[in-house]
């Protein structure tokens, strides 16, 4: 999974990364979590409940997957003692242009909810829509996620956005970071925000030791900080290269040569971010 730009009205340059920013009043603790498009596999969550607190879960087909392989997980992850990263795949701009905006994004906000039940997870937890593409929302992607949240919202269960934290510039010269884009044309709606952000630094790329706050993404108010993606993006990662496999991928520890698993990586102030244990 990662977040990529639009560019039909909008020039994205990657500039430095922000000055981290520090939450305060919250606990400087951090746990470890993974996500990735494809289920590890039963025998698999053993090893990676070494060294990861939560997983990611889809509710729905990853970005370019024909199924999901999650589907029916939920029960196995919890007896291992993971929380979750709950994620809905949303629309690109491409389909949503096509169709009513706020009428796409209801029915799909519909349609995470009842995903979310039928995998057995309880009211209030956070489900994640999957904001690819990044830069400045255009209209009908701001209707289409606002609507999605409302729906999500309306339900009894939570609504959070996984979208860009990297900042890019437009072609007036305006620095524009998706979360806070997303963020500042939201109102008061209640969102989580689990943001991307993989440039080297402020990650220290594909480790698995001493993460910092979701905070130190650049993004203030994320919740989650995807800080390392699987394989890597070579312009955001040369300063950090050499924490990558030499084949470009972040591989989770504990397994053989083999039967290597990628990941990408992410760290929360919980280790249930979605909430998805019910509070358990």
């Amino acid at each position: 999974m990662r977040t990529t730009v639009y560019s039909l009205v909008i020039l994205a340059i990657l500039l430095p990364p922000l000055v981290p920013a520090q939450h305060s009043g919250h606990s400087t603790k951090t746990y470890l979590g993974f996500d990735r498009n494809d289920y590890p596999g039963d025998n698999a969550l053993g090893t990676l409940r070494k060294t990861f607190a939560f997983s990611g879960y889809w509710l729905n087909n990853p970005p370019g997957e024909n199924t999901n392989s999650w589907t029916g997980k939920r029960r196995k992850l919890e007896r291992s003692g993971f929380g979750f990263l709950v994620l809905f795949n949303g629309r690109s701009y491409a389909q949503i242009q096509t169709g009513d905006a706020k009428e796409l994004g209801t029915s799909d906000g519909h349609a995470a909810v009842l995903a979310a039940k039928h995998e057995g997870f309880p009211k209030r937890t956070i489900i994640f829509l999957d904001q690819e593409e990044g830069g400045r929302l255009l209209p009908q992607q701001r209707a289409y996620l606002h609507a999605w949240i409302d729906a999500v919202n309306a339900s009894g269960y939570r609504a959070g956005v996984y979208c860009s934290g990297v900042p890019f510039t437009e072609g007036n010269g305006t620095r524009v970071i998706t979360a806070v884009d997303i963020k500042s044309n939201a109102g008061k709606r209640d969102i989580s925000f689990w943001v991307s952000n993989d440039n080297c630094g402020p990650s220290r790329g594909c480790v698995t030791v001493k993460q910092a706050l979701p905070a130190a993404s650049g993004v203030p108010f994320a919740d989650i900080w995807q800080f390392a993606q699987s394989p890597r993006r070579k312009e955001m990662t040369a300063n950090c290269a050499k924490t990558y496999s030499s084949d470009g991928e972040c591989y989770a520890p504990g397994f053989s040569a083999q039967k290597r698993l990628h990941v990408d990586l992410n760290t929360a102030r919980s280790p249930d971010p979605s909430n998805g244990r019910g509070g358990r």
